[in-house]
């Protein structure tokens, strides 16, 4: 079938039209029993299973994916394209299940499998070598172990599984329903006396890990202290207490409250009393983007963006070009990956331990297209940091491995084997910026989001106010980010009763703030008791906001970058409409127009109308301001949010937020 087509940017032309009815033709013969197919537009990229109709009008709107070839998400066989390959003649497997577990393999050792070539029968790796004495190097030894397993079948006269395509099944369903690792052995201990004497399954849990554990999906435990003093890594890893605070490295039964009953209890493994999690990030990048689905992708940044000036991707901002400018060894090379690191904590334990918070942080590739960078199956998990405390401050602790393997993959890089071009090269990687919500970037970048100077981009010139009867900091008097011409920054009587002719704030270079933390840059990590007659009082001024000198600034390129972080837009935008829906609605405790408020008004000497009312008797009165609603107005404001409709992806379903027929004024 000709998919010429594909490749048409005009999804208007007959061409591509017509190849979008036979795709169409094709697919409606394979799909569900529900009559949905797989989506493959460049917005959904096979992660919806949507009716025949809409896919059809997915592909009219928002194209193709590239590189969809062939359609093994849509019932094409991927077996055709490695028709050249003789399956084993040990089993007579599923061609489609035989030929993705084989495709994983290729990506995996590309290298390995190009120099061993389409062979009728896989050497086992147990059988004696002639040659030279050295032999093949370890991938080899792993990529040739890994190949018999996929052509051997899972017993004699199995016809749909491998050995190694029903491990994986088999550890794929243990992740995705949570089951144990007792309860994972059970299963292949009845699957071992259910099936012939000759299956060849793992005896348990842990065999099944080694052979996961090769096909790159490892991942490493670093024993940290409780107090999120030091890493037992590198200089420290054979250390059995904390330098800093004396703990010991290890959990003991008397501190869960469990007495050792006998001396086997002794004789057990050592647990850590905490253990993050690391994933190698060289091996990650290269399992989760070179492969041969999405190489050509990354590379779009640089070939297949269209560069007319608008803003569609973090390739059109000032801080990319800016980048690039600088380092242009590293920018020549469109397969170096640049990279944004996420990080914030969540409570995985829902309502039943509320102070719980684990911090995952995860890596986004911005070389991919912006319909691709986004989606979860690009996301990289390089680090997860246990509860049941978050690390707040002391963060740094526990990025030290990954901020070295940043270093490394800067420096030295890592040689990769480009799928699209059959060829290898050299890969770095950089680290663009960050993203997180207010708080959990003082914990990353080390700037004090708490008290009079909290504005990381005023720095030092922040405007801030104390609230006497708010008692709280009001940062006003920011129109000066406006333009000069602005008409808001002669409005007085709107905002704070000034006029701010102000130009905006510079922006602080990468060596001013090395100068400014460079009595920090040997903080002592940990979180020990604080001496309380060392506390600054309220009005002091600091003089320093920052808390430590961030670990990313280890990072070559760091101080030159014109934006290290990023704030996340989500948590703002839910923050402020939260106070506006208060507000407007007089939501009881969450309302921002109360007594406190108006007190402020009047000690500021602005807003006149809003200042309490005296009414006799020692009484006061609220004023109703300009945006009070009485109860239908209410009820009408909230018909309209019960009604409204948004495009598909554009918010959440926000009718089934609005309860009620009537509201309480």
């Amino acid at each position: 079938m000709d998919m010429s087509w594909m490749k048409l940017t005009n999804r208007r032309s007959r061409e591509y039209l017509y190849g979008v009815k036979q795709f169409m033709n094709f697919a409606s013969n394979h799909a569900n029993p529900d009559g949905t197919i797989s989506c493959p537009c460049k917005k959904c990229v096979h992660t919806d299973l949507l009716p025949i109709d809409v896919v059809h009008i997915h592909l009219v709107s928002h194209g193709i994916c590239r590189g969809y070839n062939p359609w093994i998400f849509n019932g094409e066989s991927s077996f055709a394209k490695t028709s050249t390959e003789t399956p084993s003649s040990h089993v007579q497997e599923n061609p489609i299940e035989y030929a993705d577990l084989r495709d994983m393999l290729h990506d995996m050792f590309p290298i390995q499998d190009m120099a061993s070539g389409p062979t009728e029968e896989v050497p086992s790796v147990h059988q004696p070598t002639e040659g030279p004495a050295e032999g093949p190097n370890e991938d080899a030894l792993q990529f040739m172990k890994l190949l018999e397993d996929a052509n051997q079948p899972c017993y004699e006269g199995c016809k749909h599984f491998s050995k190694l395509s029903a491990i994986v099944h088999l550890y794929h369903m243990k992740c995705l329903n949570g089951w144990t690792n007792k309860s994972f052995t059970m299963l292949l201990q009845f699957l071992l006396d259910f099936l012939p004497s000759n299956a060849k399954l793992p005896k348990d849990c842990y065999e099944a890990k080694k052979i996961i554990k090769d096909l790159g999906l490892s991942y490493e435990k670093i024993h940290a202290c409780p107090k999120d003093c030091i890493l037992y890594w590198k200089d420290n890893a054979n250390l059995e207490a904390c330098p800093n605070c004396n703990l010991s490295r290890w959990e003991s039964n008397v501190s869960k409250g469990q007495q050792n009953t006998n001396a086997s209890s002794n004789r057990r493994k050592k647990k850590g009393c905490k253990d993050p999690t690391m994933v190698p990030l060289k091996t990650k990048i290269e399992a989760t983007i070179y492969v041969s689905e999405t190489t050509n992708h990354m590379k779009w940044h640089a070939n297949g963006r269209v560069n007319d000036g608008l803003m569609r991707h973090p390739a059109d901002s000032e801080t990319w070009k800016s980048f690039d400018s600088k380092y242009i060894e590293f920018s020549s090379e469109p397969r170096n990956v640049r990279l944004g690191l996420a990080a914030d904590g969540f409570n995985p334990y829902e309502n039943m331990s509320t102070t719980h918070s684990t911090w995952p942080v995860i890596l986004i590739p911005y070389n991919l297209p912006p319909w691709m960078c986004m989606k979860r199956c690009y996301f990289m998990l390089s680090l997860l940091i246990p509860g049941p405390t978050s690390p707040g401050n002391d963060i740094d602790v526990y990025l030290q491995p990954l901020v070295e393997e940043l270093k490394e993959l800067w420096d030295v890089g890592v040689e990769t084997f480009d799928v699209s071009s059959k060829k290898s090269f050299q890969m770095h990687a950089a680290l663009l910026w960050t993203i997180n919500d207010f708080p959990a970037y003082g914990d990353i970048s080390g700037w004090s989001t708490k008290g009079r100077l909290t504005c990381p981009s005023c720095n030092y010139d922040s405007q801030s106010r104390w609230l006497r009867y708010g008692r709280k900091f009001s940062y006003i008097r920011h129109k000066r980010f406006l333009n000069r011409d602005h008409k808001f920054r002669k409005q007085k009587k709107s905002f704070d009763g000034h006029n701010d002719m102000r130009p905006a704030p510079i922006t602080v270079l990468g060596e001013e703030i090395m100068l400014q933390t460079d009595a920090l840059a040997k903080h002592v990590f940990g979180k020990k008791k604080v001496n309380l007659t060392n506390k600054r009082k309220r009005g002091e001024d600091a003089l320093t906001v920052l808390k430590k000198r961030s670990i990313f600034f280890t990072l070559p390129y760091w101080e030159d970058h014109m934006l290290r972080h990023n704030l996340d837009v989500m948590h703002i935008e839910k923050n402020v409409m939260d106070n506006i829906i208060g507000t407007l609605l007089n939501l009881d405790g969450k309302t921002k127009d109360n007594l406190k408020a108006c007190q402020d008004l009047k000690d500021m000497g602005i807003r006149s109308e809003l200042h309490l009312e005296n009414v006799g008797n020692d009484q006061t009165r609220m004023p109703h301001a300009c945006y009070h609603m009485n109860a239908s107005e209410k009820d009408g404001f909230l018909q309209v949010l019960k009604d409204v409709r948004v495009p598909d992806g554009y918010s959440s379903n926000i009718s089934r937020c609005v309860k009620g027929e009537r509201t309480q004024d």
